[in-house]
């Protein structure tokens, strides 16, 4: 009836100017993290590191790390996209590689065991991921493997940044040892799967451990503000990252969404 098809049509609206805000919020965000790597890296080009996907497939207009890295790109700043594989379910080589490779970005794919090579030989100038949630106190959960690369990026002095709206700030999660990581089937770990992700067991992919062997599968880790250059968001970046600065940008977004 008229009341379905305007419930319908104001639905349809409501998801369109979501979607606006989202690509409004990727524009800025990338702008943002390009202001910010000219300031940290004055007047050179770029041979930026990241991990899992950031881009179009998984977030609103561009990306998040990978709006920054585009920009970069649209700028003639970038020298070299490093994208890492992001094991077990290998996001950047299926998605963050597409996406590079779509957009003709110079980019490498390495294993994620590869990375501290690249930082020892002097070839990585920052690091830029997302997050899936950033606690009050800046400490922020990400695909696993991205702690590892915040603790690399310190010991070799290179910016370790993190890309995300606001959206992702949850104020109501009090610091890192708060957030429930998730443990993801150890088959993941065991098995390869195909691109398709069937795995051995549905007749598509490699067993690579023992029948029976037990894995540790986390989908995600945890790193702490003192690991973290800068976080960018769609209002800002703070930097040093502290409680104080995320609960201000949260402010701030919440102000322009009653306005």
């Amino acid at each position: 009836g008229e009341g379905d098809e305007a419930a319908a049509a104001a639905a349809l609206a409501e998801a369109r100017a979501l979607h606006r805000e989202d690509a409004q919020a990727s524009r800025r965000m990338a702008e943002y993290g390009e202001a910010l790597l000219e300031e940290l890296l004055p007047g050179r080009a770029y041979q930026l590191l990241t991990h899992c996907n950031t881009g179009a497939l998984v977030s609103g207009g561009e990306g998040t790390a990978f709006a920054v890295a585009l920009r970069v790109h649209r700028q003639g700043r970038l020298r070299r996209l490093w994208v890492d594989e992001t094991r077990p379910l290998l996001q950047g080589a299926r998605l963050t590689a597409y996406e590079a490779a779509r957009n003709g970005l110079a980019y490498s794919l390495l294993t994620d065991n590869a990375a501290g090579s690249l930082f020892a030989a002097g070839e990585v100038d920052a690091v830029l991921i997302g997050a899936d949630r950033i606690a009050a106190d800046g400490s922020v959960a990400n695909k696993v493997g991205s702690y590892p690369l915040a603790v690399l990026a310190k010991y070799h002095h290179v910016p370790f940044i993190v890309v995300a709206p606001t959206t992702t700030v949850d104020l109501e999660t009090p610091d890192g040892t708060s957030i429930i990581v998730e443990q993801r089937s150890g088959q993941e770990v065991t098995e390869l799967t195909s691109p398709r992700g069937v795995s051995a067991g549905g007749g598509g992919g490699i067993v690579v451990a023992p029948l029976g062997a037990p894995a540790y599968n986390p989908a995600f880790d945890v790193t702490p503000p003192e690991l973290i250059t800068a976080i960018v968001t769609e209002e800002g970046a703070i930097s040093p990252v502290t409680g104080v600065g995320l609960a201000e940008l949260c402010a701030r977004s919440s102000q322009v969404t009653i306005n």
